[in-house]
């Protein structure tokens, strides 16, 4: 038995069936996702519908792509013109895949590593940050679901209080961990910037945080590329912009590529 992260699929489906071809997915092997299932590539619907069909064998995390895809569905946020999950939102089935989606964890862990989809403040050690996504899941899974995601956008407050309370603090979390890239040695997050050059004061949050004894595995940060240190398996490659769709098996870190034709040009 194994276990393969892979990196942001965002609707490339045809892709994700041939890497999991190339890795010889068997009936005992378990896929962690890093997030950001939907969006920007063609075949959204294909890829929700096969990956909740695999049940306990595949692990999920949210990403920012998936959370605009539960809010669109439940009417709080406008569509874009670089969306493209109109199939899941006309599909016959797309309540009960939402509310799946909707349910994912923000934050996994099991054995040497965690998964997140975008990072992990500075001030949060691997505990304290599993906890406070426990927090933002049982909003998302609860009576007032909705109530939370018509608060749920915004930056600000942009930094991390343990004081926060309420939508405020709910909204940190979220942010930390659907969508942030760089941020101060104080916590303070960036927003703006998605290459990798850091604006001035900023610093990858990765570079920000002390080492622990797990390994995090992410995604979201496509510009980055994948990056595998002692304790970081950042697995974004690109695939929706002519990149690649990377998967890492976790027991020896061995890497398995394809390269994506379901590129977005606009």
């Amino acid at each position: 038995m194994a276990t393969f992260a892979i990196g942001d699929v965002q609707g490339c489906f045809d892709e994700l069936r041939g890497l999991l071809e190339q890795i010889r997915f068997g009936d005992a092997d378990r896929l962690w996702f890093v997030g950001d299932l939907v969006n920007r590539g063609p075949k959204s619907l294909h890829v929700l519908r096969f990956v909740r069909s695999l049940g306990a064998r595949a692990v999920v995390v949210l990403g920012n792509h998936d959370l605009h895809l539960v809010t669109q569905h439940e009417g709080f946020e406008r569509p874009r013109k670089d969306d493209s999950f109109q199939d899941v939102l006309a599909a016959p089935d797309r309540h009960e895949l939402v509310d799946w989606l909707r349910t994912r964890p923000l934050m996994h862990a099991s054995g040497e590593y965690v998964m997140v989809h975008a990072g992990l403040l500075p001030q949060w050690s691997i505990e304290r940050a599993l906890q406070l996504a426990r927090e933002v899941e049982a909003a998302l899974a609860g009576p007032s679901y909705r109530e939370f995601l018509a608060h749920m956008y915004g930056s600000r407050p942009d930094r991390w209080r343990e004081e926060l309370a309420g939508f405020d603090r709910l909204r940190v979390i979220v942010n930390a961990m659907t969508r942030m890239r760089f941020c101060t040695a104080g916590g303070k997050m960036e927003f703006a910037t998605k290459g990798k050059t850091p604006p001035r004061g900023y610093r990858a949050w990765f570079d920000l945080r002390a080492p622990e004894g797990r390994s995090i595995v992410c995604g979201h940060w496509s510009a980055l590329g994948v990056q595998l240190t002692a304790h970081l398996a950042a697995l974004d490659s690109g695939c929706v912009w002519g990149g690649k769709l990377t998967a890492l098996r976790l027991e020896d870190r061995s890497l398995y590529q394809v390269g994506c034709q379901a590129a977005q040009t606009g």
